[in-house]
């Protein structure tokens, strides 16, 4: 079969926009008018190209849904924070966030950060943090903590007296465990929305 002779990027990209407010992928005829194509066969065979490269999957019933290329993104370029440079547009890779910041699956957790103790270690209110479970921390990780029968987010400390909770603002004092502090898992990542939704994209209710 040829490989149709249109923008895939184009449509992958509307699809995508498509997919984030309605969470999911529609019928064949919704694609067709969701990108301007008349002919049904035109369609799907813009499918079936973007199934063999990894965007779409077939679900139960012959539905289509997300495969595992469908949230990759394309890294444009390093950026500096400081002087501007040239643009490159040469060598671009993609990736995705989820890949990037999840090593295992069924042992990582998102959480919700409320508060500001660890405003100076650059984790804000609002901001998810990537958590990995595991029993053991080092001394210097940023762990979740059961510690006398609360969670908290801090950094893991030890001195002579032995382990206990540093925080990541001088308001707040270092938490020694009355009785038990428990590492219920150690932060591997973080991310923040720096914009709110745009009107006319906002999420609708499920």
């Amino acid at each position: 079969m040829p490989r149709p002779r249109s923008n895939l990027s184009g449509h992958l990209a509307s699809l995508q926009d498509y997919f984030v407010l309605n969470r999911v992928i529609p019928s064949l005829t919704e694609l067709g008018k969701l990108w301007g194509i008349a002919g049904r066969a035109w369609t799907h065979r813009i499918v079936i190209r973007l199934k063999e490269d990894g965007f779409l999957e077939e679900a139960a019933g012959k539905r289509l849904k997300p495969g595992a290329r469908f949230f990759e993104r394309t890294i444009a370029d390093t950026v500096r924070a400081g002087m501007p440079q040239p643009a490159n547009d040469s060598g671009r890779d993609v990736m995705a966030i989820d890949l990037y910041l999840i090593d295992k699956p069924s042992e990582t957790e998102l959480f919700h950060v409320r508060g500001d103790s660890m405003i100076d270690a650059g984790i804000h209110e609002g901001d998810f943090v990537v958590v990995e479970k595991t029993r053991s921390a080092m001394p210097g990780d940023v762990v979740l903590a059961f510690v006398d029968g609360e969670f908290t987010l801090k950094t893991l400390a030890r001195d002579k007296k032995g382990f206990f909770l540093e925080a990541a603002n001088p308001a707040y004092s270092p938490i020694r465990p009355e009785q038990d502090l428990e590492i219920h898992g150690v932060m591997v990542g973080l991310f923040r929305k720096t914009v709110a939704p745009r009107i006319g994209h906002t999420r609708p209710r499920r």
